[in-house]
């Protein structure tokens, strides 16, 4: 059975992947937590440039028998289905991820119902199969993350949009309610909420290194000194940070 009453990670822990890459993520979950299955196969940005962090509803599609459901009056059917409940379960902060078994004549959502999930305060839709409507879905304002587009609608051909808020698998990777979702232009990855926290002191502590490490190589072209950090780009790295982290080229590490 569906669960309605997601629990949610807190709010401030969500948004502070915010500003952080699903590179640097995917890191730090492989050599810190060795969680190696997170990241979505075969999904990709179709709405370059636009990061989505949020909180799963899922929505979960299955193979179509004709005995259970009618090829008939899809549209009415689909209003009593799983599809526009789950979009009615979106809230503010939520991304909507949909297993439709990497299906690609399976349109699990349009403009107007991506539309909805915009108004709703949704912050992406993550789809295993395609969306319709590509070229007004791009102006809406959501993240949009599937394996392409079709014509097709979601009941059209061999699926049924079946639960909602149950695990999926999406992109080859478990996703339960409540996780965190983070998508960017590489890809999608999954969160579990139980390290989240320790995680994103990580990915911040992380990033902060990295912005120094392009800093000296970008003046040096030294990649086995920076990329990662030996013991004396480490020290460097720690005397750039006591200094304020200064960005102004004139600026040099202290002689060791």
């Amino acid at each position: 059975m569906p669960q309605t009453d997601i629990a949610r990670p807190p709010r401030h822990i969500v948004d502070g992947f915010s500003g952080i890459g699903t590179a640097i993520i995917a890191s730090m979950m492989r050599s810190e937590f060795n969680i190696l299955r997170h990241v979505a196969v075969g999904l990709h940005t179709l709405t370059p440039g636009r990061h989505a962090v949020g909180t799963a509803v899922t929505l979960q599609f299955l193979p179509r028998r004709e005995d259970v459901v009618s090829g008939t009056q899809e549209e009415a059917i689909e209003r009593r289905s799983a599809l526009w409940a789950s979009i009615m379960t979106v809230g503010e902060g939520d991304i909507l991820v949909v297993d439709a078994r990497g299906h690609m004549q399976t349109g699990v959502a349009g403009e107007m119902l991506m539309t909805g999930i915009h108004a709703r305060g949704g912050r992406g839709l993550v789809a295993d199969g395609c969306i319709r409507d590509y070229a007004p879905a791009r102006e809406i304002g959501l993240p949009i993350f599937a394996r392409g587009a079709t014509p097709a609608n979601a009941g059209f051909f061999e699926l049924y949009p079946w639960d909602y808020n149950v695990p999926v698998g999406c992109g080859n990777i478990l996703i339960m309610p409540g996780d965190i979702v983070v998508a960017d232009d590489d890809g999608v990855i999954v969160i579990p909420p139980s390290i989240a926290e320790e995680l994103l002191a990580l990915c911040q502590n992380k990033t902060e290194s990295e912005v120094f490490e392009k800093l000296m190589i970008s003046r040096t072209g030294n990649v086995a000194k920076y990329h990662p950090l030996s013991q004396e780009g480490r020290r460097e790295y720690e005397a750039w940070v006591a200094a304020g982290r200064p960005m102004d080229p004139s600026w040099q590490p202290p002689k060791v």
